[in-house]
């Protein structure tokens, strides 16, 4: 056991270590910033133990919870980092929403052009959102037509459409996964299963086309009659 334990201390170590960089790179102000959080938490709670007397008591408190709130600031900037670099690439949105989080059953690739603008499901108590990736114009008739499909289906289950972006309408990436979390939930949690269960049904491209899984192919060509 204690050795399985020092053998797994160092890749985590080594996984916080390149998180560090790759955040750093992106975001050159990250170590000022987390540093600061930290040291103004404990500050504070320190300056209040001395004011009331416990000193020692509200001083290890405030080391926690400093260690705690650098922990979540740091875990933000990295995450809005590694969003930055993946805004623009091919099956960024399909990657946001695989860690929505639980309550969450996504499908990437539902369906897709031949210029690669490319539609994801994700199915949870909000109903369906249907998240396009490529040329505003040219999804939004893909978009409708899966709305349709959507209709014919599950026609009670209430259907969001997203276009990830920076122009105007459209959600930027790093704000995909808040924008899922703040829509109404609506639908209870055995009626999701239900609804998964018959689009599931319906198949989707990923498992209907001979399509290797990972990162689309930037040279793909998709069939003539999609």
């Amino acid at each position: 056991m204690a050795r399985k334990e020092t053998s797994e201390n160092p890749g985590r170590l080594k996984q916080i270590a390149l998180t560090y960089k790759m955040t750093k790179r992106v975001d050159p102000k990250v170590t000022l910033v987390v540093a600061g959080v930290g040291i103004v938490t404990f500050g504070v709670l320190l300056a209040i133990g001395f004011w009331i007397g416990h000193p020692i008591f509200l001083g290890i408190l405030g080391f926690v919870l400093a260690f705690l709130a650098m922990a979540i600031i740091f875990g933000r900037r990295a995450e809005r980092a590694a969003f930055g670099q993946m805004e623009g690439q091919p099956g960024a949105a399909a990657a946001v929403l695989e860690n929505v989080g639980r309550g969450w059953s996504v499908t990437p690739a539902v369906a897709m052009n031949r210029n690669q603008d490319v539609i994801h499901r994700a199915v949870g108590k909000a109903g369906i959102v249907l998240v396009a990736e490529g040329n505003p114009n040219r999804v939004k008739s893909m978009l409708a037509a899966e709305k349709k499909k959507m209709a014919r289906i599950v026609a009670e289950v209430p259907v969001h459409d997203v276009i990830v972006g920076s122009g105007e309408g459209q959600v930027e990436i790093k704000k995909l996964r808040t924008t899922l979390l703040k829509l109404p939930r609506v639908l209870p949690g055995a009626q999701v299963t239900v609804v998964n269960d018959r689009l599931r049904a319906l198949g989707d491209l990923m498992s209907n086309m001979p399509i290797p899984k990972g990162p689309m192919p930037k040279g793909m060509r998709m069939p003539k009659g999609r």
